[in-house]
């Protein structure tokens, strides 16, 4: 097999020169676009399909959802140096999409406006994402010391999304939405940056961190766009 860290594939150099980090930064990004395509051929199947996962039993779902996201990631992880890895992250992004129906279709279906309230959420996600990468590349400021807390974050925001799949608590749902976002728009900060400073070499891992920050600030963003501007039929 061809040396595929030429190409910004493997982690190369403890230290990336300058040109190796710009071009594992357009690679993240293009990478980055390219996984929204099956994201949406997902999310459209799902919708048409009337997908629902475990909707009787959302607990089980989310579980379920867990082991099979865990498994993708490492997946991913184990072939990062190879074209598989490309391959395994389309296709957890495929997945990513068909999960994500659930939360479209029912936008579309309960609100007159579902289509607005998606492409607002959609330019929401874009200009969260803009600013916090702009910030990244330009600052001088190491974010790098937020990681722990973010990671630290995200774990107690998985154990209070499954509490409250019980405890059926609005009030601590829109919280958890508000947070979510506060959260994954910080780890854009942190995982550009990464890039930015040679710190992460390998382009599908890093677009891995920037597309699940991508899609729950987007998926959460929507959510409170419904539930504070959509309009019910």
């Amino acid at each position: 097999m061809s040396d595929l860290n030429s190409y910004g594939f493997g982690n190369g150099a403890t230290v990336a020169t300058a040109q190796t980090r710009n071009r594992v930064l357009r690679n993240t990004y293009a990478l980055l676009a390219l996984s929204m395509v099956p994201t949406v051929i997902g999310a459209w199947l799902g919708v048409a399909m009337g997908f629902t996962f475990f909707e009787g039993s959302p607990f089980m779902g989310a579980i379920i959802f867990l082991a099979v996201a865990f498994g993708f990631f490492w997946a991913i992880e184990k072939n990062k140096d190879t074209g598989l890895g490309v391959v395994l992250l389309l296709g957890f992004t495929f997945f990513m999409g068909v999960m994500l129906s659930r939360l479209i279709g029912m936008t579309l279906g309960s609100y007159s406006n579902g289509a607005t309230l998606i492409m607002g959420a959609f330019g929401g996600t874009a200009a969260i994402f803009t600013v916090m990468a702009s910030i990244a590349t330009v600052s001088k400021k190491d974010f790098s010391g937020m990681s722990k807390f973010l990671f630290i974050g995200v774990i107690l925001l998985i154990l209070a999304s499954l509490a409250n799949i019980w405890l059926q608590m609005p009030a601590l749902m829109l919280t958890l939405m508000v947070v979510a976002i506060a959260i994954f728009s910080a780890f854009i900060l942190v995982d550009v940056q990464r890039v930015v400073n040679g710190g992460e070499t390998n382009y599908v891992v890093a677009t891995l961190g920037i597309y699940l920050s991508v899609y729950n600030i987007f998926s959460n963003l929507l959510a409170l766009l419904g539930i504070f501007g959509g309009d019910r039929d």
